[in-house]
Order: C-alpha cells, then sequence, then structure tokens
C-alpha cells in the first residue's frame, strides 16, 4: 500500500522543536516498514523552504531533503500537464492553495489517502480523497 505525503509530515519529523514531532517520527517508522511514501517534487521544495525559516539553517533543509531523497521506499512524482490542470481544478474547486491542491490531486490521481497535518486540507477535500493525520 501507499500513502502521498504533504510536505507537513516532512517538516515535522524533521524539527525537534514542532509540536507533532514526536508523534509524526513515530508514526513515520511505523507506516514506511509497510508502505511506499509518496511525494510531489514540490513536496522538497517546501519541505527545504518551511525548515530553513523555522531553524534559520540553510545547511539543515538541505540536509532534510537530501535524507527524503535518499529513502529508499519514497517516491518522488514530478506532476505532468494532467496532474497540473487537476491540481487547479482542486484548487479551484475547493478553494485550496495550490501547493495544498497538488497533494489533493496526486492523491487522487493515485487512489491514495493524504497524510497531513494541514487543517485546510482535512476541511476542505470532502469525499475525494481520504486524509490522515499521522498519529
Amino acid at each position: 500500500m501507499s500513502i502521498v505525503l504533504d510536505a507537513s509530515v516532512w517538516v515535522s519529523a524533521a524539527i525537534p522543536g514542532d509540536r507533532h514531532h514526536e508523534v509524526t517520527r513515530s508514526w513515520l517508522a511505523e507506516v514506511s516498514s509497510r508502505e511506499t511514501l509518496v511525494t510531489p517534487a514540490l513536496g522538497l521544495l517546501e519541505a527545504a523552504g518551511a525548515v530553513a525559516r523555522r531553524t534559520g539553517s540553510a545547511a539543515l533543509a538541505r540536509q532534510i531533503v537530501r535524507a527524503i531523497e535518499q529513502l529508499p521506499n519514497v517516491v518522488i512524482v514530478i506532476p505532468d500537464a494532467e496532474l497540473w490542470t487537476l491540481a487547479m481544478e482542486t484548487a479551484a474547486g475547493r478553494a485550496l492553495r495550490g501547493a495544498d491542491a497538488l497533494y489533493v490531486a496526486l492523491a487522487q490521481a493515485l487512489g491514495m489517502p493524504l497524510a497531513t497535518w494541514d487543517d485546510d486540507q482535512h476541511r476542505r477535500v470532502g469525499a475525494r480523497i481520504r486524509t490522515v493525520t499521522p498519529a
């Protein structure tokens, strides 16, 4: 089985001071032992920016992205025109921010649940996909 991960999950796992850090790390350890973790390439960009902003360390941000890229059970998806179109329709139809809509569209296109700490994604996706909180 596979699951799409929002950048909020990667960021929470990476930053010890994050309020969800411990539960996210435990959840990731369990889930990654039995599932493929899928994220759009944009997720790495978002994770890098968030880690750098919250820690003040560009080096740590780069290190986190390299670590994600090297995980054997992680699939990084580069969106094609069809996925971008679905994301645009999702953003407009659900009033989601662009990046959030991309995660939802990817999960929908692949028929996978979306793991996220983002309340907007949980509230606004409707019956389109199943969202889970990494807990």
